[in-house]
């Protein structure tokens, strides 16, 4: 049997991981076609199918879940002696995969990810962004960023700064005809637009005041999945929107756009970025993960906000 390498384990272990030869080749960083030749060769140097395909799906056949189950364990600690070994490295390198939602992609990019490529220029980043909830691990991202109500208990969990909150807005020729919202139940005799969900649902808004929370399923002729398109279509005054502060804060100040209900939308704890504890992180990692701390120290410093503690 020729010699088996780190790169059949890890191609097999990805698509098990993945549930397709295309996402897997792109967890991975190869073509598909690279890696069905991989999977092939390594299929006829075992003598059995580890895979059953379809043109629409791969599923593991007993072969290959057996291999799996008892390959697994010992290829994490493979990838784990190799991270001790290259967290001694002076200068970083390899692969950082983080799992983000769009918005939160922005503000980690121009304000940590770039800083990190210039001072690494061996490593490299892939950002998937992704309205789901995963988990983060089973889909093979070392890092993932989401508000700190949604991190697992079993993951450590790093404050990107500022807390976050909604914003209920209209613009001023909406207003000009129509009378203001006063509860959020008011909301119902108006057009607003609503936002579909990666999962195809559409989004309730979230209304909280001293404790009362109201999910309103709001109504309205328009409804969109991406945040820029809502704001354009409440900018020229087809009805009321319901924002992440951050992405129309200069609307506001600027008098395009007015807040509604603003009692109704207290801040809540901010975005977070999470990791699993590893005794011997790499040291691009750590490396990523100093940058962070720097970024989210900052941010406190100038917004008077506390650091979210992570947790172990």
């Amino acid at each position: 049997m020729a010699r088996i390498t780190l790169t059949d384990l890890d191609a097999v272990m990805a698509i098990a991981r993945r549930g397709t030869f295309r996402a897997a080749a792109i967890e991975l960083g190869i073509s598909t076609t690279a890696l069905s030749h991989i999977i092939a060769k390594f299929e006829a140097e075992l003598g059995v199918r580890l895979f059953h395909r379809t043109t629409r799906s791969v599923g593991l056949t007993d072969a290959g879940r057996l291999f799996i189950d008892n390959m697994g364990p010992s290829l994490l600690g493979v990838h784990e002696a190799l991270e001790v070994v290259r967290s001694r490295r002076e200068n970083p390198s390899g692969v950082l995969r983080i799992n983000t939602p769009p918005f939160a992609a922005r503000t980690l990019l121009s304000n940590v990810v770039l800083e990190f490529l210039r001072r690494y220029p061996e490593m490299q980043v892939d950002i998937v962004t992704d309205g789901r909830l995963i988990d983060i691990v089973a889909e093979g991202f070392d890092l993932g960023v989401r508000v700190a109500s949604l991190i697992p208990n079993d993951m450590i969990a790093i404050s990107l700064g500022k807390p976050q909150r909604y914003a209920v807005v209209a613009s001023p020729d909406y207003l000009a005809i129509h009378k203001p919202p006063e509860t959020p139940t008011d909301l119902l005799n108006h057009p607003c637009i609503r936002v579909r969900l990666p999962d195809g649902s559409l989004y309730r808004w979230h209304l909280e005041k001293k404790g009362e929370v109201v999910q309103v399923e709001v109504r309205g002729q328009l409804t969109l999945d991406e945040a820029s398109l809502a704001r354009i279509a409440v900018l020229e005054g087809s009805g009321i929107g319901f924002f992440l502060e951050q992405n129309i804060i200069d609307d506001i100040k600027a008098g395009r756009l007015v807040r509604l209900l603003d009692d109704w939308t207290p801040p809540f704890p901010g975005l977070c970025l999470y990791y699993p504890g590893r005794r011997h992180p790499s040291a691009g990692l750590s490396a990523f993960l100093g940058l962070v701390r720097a970024y989210a120290s900052r941010e406190e410093s100038t917004d008077d906000s506390r650091t979210y503690v992570g947790r172990h």
